[in-house]
């Protein structure tokens, strides 16, 4: 541990946690409040609520294959700043929204800044970690990313107690600036900065995406659709349930147990490999879904809400860094960017097709049929770890 390469938390490391931190503080905030904001004050349904969110991740997604690309052509520092700023001046035109059409538009504009942004954080983030240590760290990035997927909420539904949406929509462009500080505070490593290059030739299919990423990548797309129906729908259903006095408490039980869990996730990852890991991890959060399918008092809402961060909180940075590890060495934007393509594709369809589940039945249907999924998941994921185990084998018998 005193070796200076087996160090996580570096100064850059910390500061584009921030970065990603306040980033999604302002994402979730919105997530959660923009699907009421339509309901509420622009007389939408439901699934109207989910398409705000599904239109920023079809931007985020259709810039997901340009950002690998892009950022080994201008760099990631410059990449991380542009994308920074652009997210951030997109904030405050939320403000002057006052349409359903107008809120779609803005959603997929913002969107745009949105898909180079979490890909650049992610990739630095992949890069300043020691290798070897690259489990546990990842985990600890993803880390400001769970805990803002709880203050955001909070903070967004507390402050709609309060205040208007258009305040609030001020209050968290302001909140992102502070993100804008900390993104210029990055400085990379020479070694790194020195793999970016410009070379010409014809653009291909591994300009865009990480080929080798793409089986786990493409298993998590179904973990993202029900991961959807946490992050766009528990807030819809706590007031469907009269559960709004401890909804913005889920996030909150939510955090707490990833934050206790994470770390020891983490170096069971580097220690003992994925398999370890998620294989658990997916029965416990297909058991939390079953639960809160059955969930009508506060205390089973809160006690759903621990499953459910025990076994969701390390999935995400799990697959992510399964895809960077199947990469090549400097491929890790083009590899992060893959992860991203196919989990926001899983978010966007989710946030879509349940709201319109919800919609057709309940959420005691959607949320027994994305624990189903989730077994489906199981099965997927193993038979691609055996394929892997095989060949890694021959591989090393050859």
């Amino acid at each position: 541990m005193s070796d200076h390469h087996k160090k996580i938390w570096t100064k850059d490391f910390i500061y584009i946690s921030l970065t990603q931190f306040i980033l999604f503080l302002a994402f979730y905030t919105l997530l959660t409040t923009l699907p009421i904001y339509v309901i509420q004050e622009l007389g939408g349904t439901e699934a109207q609520g989910g398409l705000v969110v599904t239109s920023m991740l079809i931007a985020a997604i259709i810039m997901r294959p340009f950002s690998g690309n892009l950022l080994e052509k201008i760099g990631k520092r410059k990449g991380l700043l542009w994308s920074t700023f652009l997210f951030t001046v997109t904030l405050f035109f939320y403000y002057g929204v006052h349409s359903f059409l107008g809120l779609i538009i803005l959603r997929f504009i913002h969107g745009l800044s949105f898909g180079v942004l979490t890909t650049v954080t992610s990739a630095i983030a992949a890069d300043v970690v020691p290798e070897e240590r690259r489990g546990a760290g990842l985990g600890y990035f993803a880390m400001s990313m769970n805990i803002a997927m709880v203050v955001g909420p909070f903070i967004g539904l507390t402050l709609l107690q309060f205040v208007s949406f258009h305040v609030l929509f001020v209050i968290t462009s302001l909140i992102m600036v502070i993100g804008l500080v900390s993104a210029f505070r990055v400085q990379l490593p020479a070694v790194i900065q020195e793999t970016t290059k410009t070379v010409k030739r014809k653009l291909s299919i591994h300009d865009l995406v990480e080929i080798k990423a793409i089986p786990i990548a493409g298993i998590s797309l179904f973990v993202g659709i029900a991961y959807s129906s946490i992050l766009s729908y528990i807030s819809v259903f706590a007031e469907a349930m009269d559960l709004t006095s401890v909804g913005s408490y889920f996030f909150v039980v939510f955090a707490v147990v990833m934050i206790l869990t994470r770390p020891s996730l983490g170096q069971l990852f580097d220690v003992k490999g994925p398999t370890y890991v998620i294989v658990p991890c997916l029965l416990i959060f297909s058991v939390g879904l079953i639960m809160l399918s059955y969930t009508t008092s506060s205390w089973m809402f809160l006690l759903t809400a621990a499953v459910i961060g025990l076994g969701s909180g390390a999935l995400l940075p799990s697959f992510q860094t399964m895809c960077i590890q199947a990469a090549d060495k400097g491929r890790s934007g083009h590899a992060t960017a893959t992860f991203f393509i196919f989990w926001d594709t899983g978010i966007a369809t989710g946030s879509y097709v349940l709201g319109m589940i919800v919609a057709m039945f309940n959420f005691h249907v959607l949320y027994i049929s994305c624990a189903c999924l989730l077994i489906l998941v199981l099965g997927l994921f193993l038979t691609v770890q055996v394929k892997q185990d095989k060949k890694a084998t021959g591989t090393e018998l050859a």
